[in-house]
């Protein structure tokens, strides 16, 4: 329950009571700035939930988006399979006793070694969308499961993933029929709208895309069984999104639209909507600057930046919500003004928010805290290693 007062982000603390907030103050006081604070019992309950509004789907976790030790072991007991990217992530996995059955490499650009390797140790699926990485998975994998990713735009999504990945659809069933020449089989396709989409209409966009496809396969000779439908699902940042209830009963719906009651094995790839509402990134002030007698925009700069974990920032795609030490940004009790957000690095490219103003009180100094909700994703594994000798994002878990 919501019981902060003039929430300046309606959907800021849906998942973060005040209680909880002044636990997460206690906590830090004596914590050095900046650093990441996640909340496993968020997780838990988006897992929960995502179970309960996909029960037609298999959930594999993307890791990518949060691989802390206590994330994995907490999803794994709960019964979650896992999208892995890398032969690193197949060995944290196996590391933390995840069984080889649970995984599915994701990844369409990868090694002839790494095919090997993850062959080596039982993955059996994995996605492609060229003809030169089919017969990299025939040779280093023979007779393994192959699902092939199709092109999306990923319009209105805050963070699109086009171009890059996928294929088009003709082109998918060509692949599907090399595949089978090749002595893989051809086991289904997979798309992905684009990271916090917020157009449900892109998945029926992508369903259709599928159901020609398996038309065209079936052709073929080729009985298509999966949709793997990645990830896309969003989390609360500040523009609000639709309730995840909806985003479920509207993706049945273009799943039945298309395949009528012979809906296809499911699989989503959930990263962003499980983690991201579970973190706080916790950073100090540590100046703020007026420029230009002529503009009316303080810079103030932070202890961390693009380079400390908020590389989502970029283009200032992803809007977090930003709150001052009493939460409300100390609305209605002193001045605001617009101020310009930037990092601590040597780099003019640490810039967090130029264009969009974000409002912080007019007596903000150094030492100051400020408390960047809804980064539980991307933010960890984002962080450099040692750019400008900064270290990477230090992890706090809690229950």
């Amino acid at each position: 329950m919501n019981d902060i007062p003039e929430d300046p982000y309606p959907s800021a603390f849906s998942y973060l009571t005040s209680d909880e907030f002044e636990r997460l103050k206690a906590f830090s006081k004596d914590k050095q700035t900046p650093f990441l604070y996640i909340n496993l019992s968020t997780i838990e309950k988006e897992y929960d939930e995502l179970v309960g509004l996909f029960p037609f789907a298999s959930i594999y976790y993307a890791i990518k988006a949060n691989p802390e030790k206590q994330v994995i072991d907490l999803l794994s007991k709960k019964g979650s399979c896992f999208d892995v990217a890398s032969i690193y992530e197949i060995n944290q996995l196996l590391d933390q006793g995840v069984n080889i059955d649970k995984m599915s490499y994701g990844n369409t650009i990868k090694k002839s070694e790494d095919i090997a390797y993850a062959y080596s140790k039982g993955i059996r699926i994995y996605a492609s969308d060229s003809y030169m990485d089919l017969e990299k998975i025939a040779k280093n994998a023979p007779g393994s499961k192959v699902y092939i990713r199709l092109l999306s735009e990923g319009v209105g999504a805050d963070w699109p993933l086009s171009k890059k990945f996928g294929t088009t659809k003709d082109i998918a069933v060509d692949l599907l029929v090399k595949a089978k020449s090749l002595g893989l089989i051809p086991y289904g396709v997979s798309f992905h709208v684009g990271s916090q989409q917020r157009n449900i209409q892109s998945w029926d966009e992508a369903l259709t895309k599928c159901k020609y496809v398996f038309d065209k396969a079936k052709e073929s000779g080729i009985e298509l069984k999966l949709i793997n439908m990645g990830g896309g699902l969003p989390s609360s940042y500040i523009k609000a999104t639709e309730e995840m209830k909806v985003y479920a009963e509207s993706i049945k719906e273009f799943l039945t639209k298309n395949f009528g009651e012979n809906i296809p094995e499911i699989i989503i790839e959930p990263g962003r909507s499980m983690v991201a509402d579970s973190g706080v990134l916790v950073t100090e002030v540590i100046l703020v600057s007026h420029k230009e007698n002529e503009d009316k925009f303080d810079w103030v700069y932070l202890d961390t930046g693009k380079f400390g974990g908020l590389i989502e920032t970029i283009d200032e795609s992803i809007k977090y919500p930003i709150f001052t030490e009493d939460g409300k940004n100390k609305i209605g009790t002193v001045a605001q003004k617009e101020v310009i957000l930037a990092g601590p690095t040597c780099d003019s490219a640490d810039v967090l928010y130029e264009k969009y103003k974000y409002k912080l009180p007019e007596d903000l100094k150094e030492g100051d805290r400020l408390y960047i909700l809804t980064t539980g994703a991307y933010t960890n594994t984002y962080s450099s290693v040692y750019f400008n000798g900064f270290p990477p994002l230090k992890v706090y878990i809690a229950d």
